[in-house]
């Protein structure tokens, strides 16, 4: 049995091929190895892939046991910090159960270099999403991952070209981009960045009964410009918001869209944790080093 295992905003997630379950961040504090039983025996566990954070200090698919400072520059940033990633991804590092942690995309990646123009471009659980959809759709694609945040990736021939990151262009329910407003308030010190951002997403900005379709238009946005650089990738949706926004999506870009759910990211990962096992080297242009 292999895990894949979702550090996301509001809830961390576990699933194997055949099984999942989630716990909120909170809940995550309390943690133990054992609760990966609810999966299966946990004697049957061959590997997990998980992520942790923005997984921004390093760039290759890395044994849980290598990295320093879990795989981030700093704590601090874009993003809440509550415990319960750090607590799992603590325990599945004592547990002794092979582990890979996988990176995210940043200046250090392989992609594209205009895409540096921004320091971060995705975290890691998005990898997970893209490798699932790849499974599907091949090796040319576009995919949205459309929830507390919006992030949009572009794979072409296989490779990571390069993604949008939450705090750069289309919102999610929680996350955005900071505006003029947000900008002022920061230099007022009526907030720190970090808090405008999580305060930049449409359930803060935009009336209630245009929220769904102001992520879809953002979204379709995303997935057009990404279009640009590959105008025959197919698309795809993912996250809590997909379901919701794919009619609209579907409309504005005029063209068929796949769409998955929220748990696209820990199955993708339980693929690449199995995938690596069995002796791939590389996932999506990401060399494995472990």
């Amino acid at each position: 049995m292999f895990i894949g295992i979702d550090h996301g905003t509001t809830a961390i997630r576990f699933a194997s091929a055949t099984d999942e379950f989630k716990i909120s961040r909170s809940e995550a504090r309390e943690f133990t190895i054992n609760d990966l039983a609810r999966l299966g025996r946990i004697d049957e566990i061959e590997g997990i892939a998980l992520c942790y954070s923005m997984g921004d200090n390093f760039t290759a698919i890395t044994d849980i046991t290598r990295l320093s400072n879990r795989g981030v520059v700093t704590q601090k940033g874009a993003g809440e910090h509550v415990g319960g990633g750090t607590r799992v991804f603590d325990e599945v590092a004592a547990s002794g159960i092979p582990a890979v942690a996988i990176p995210g995309i940043h200046r250090g990646s392989d992609t594209d270099p205009r895409f540096k123009a921004y320091s971060h471009q995705t975290s890691p659980e998005k990898i997970g999403i893209a490798y699932h959809v790849s499974k599907d759709l091949g090796d040319t694609f576009v995919v949205s991952d459309t929830s507390s945040n919006t992030v949009t990736l572009l794979i072409k021939n296989g490779k990571i070209t390069g993604a949008f990151d939450a705090c750069i262009f289309a919102p999610g329910t929680k996350h955005g981009a900071l505006d003029v407003d947000a900008i002022r308030r920061v230099d007022s010190h009526l907030e720190t960045a970090n808090e405008a951002f999580m305060h930049a997403g449409v359930s803060s900005t935009m009336a209630e009964d245009l929220r769904i379709r102001t992520i879809a238009m953002f979204a379709a946005m995303e997935i057009a410009s990404m279009l640009l650089l590959a105008p025959d990738a197919k698309v795809a949706l993912a996250g809590s918001c997909a379901p919701s926004i794919a009619d609209e999506v579907q409309s504005l870009l005029r063209s068929d869209i796949a769409v998955y759910d929220e748990w696209s990211a820990s199955r993708g990962l339980s693929m690449i944790a199995e995938d690596i096992a069995c002796g791939k080297k590389e996932i999506l242009g990401i060399p494995v080093d472990i």
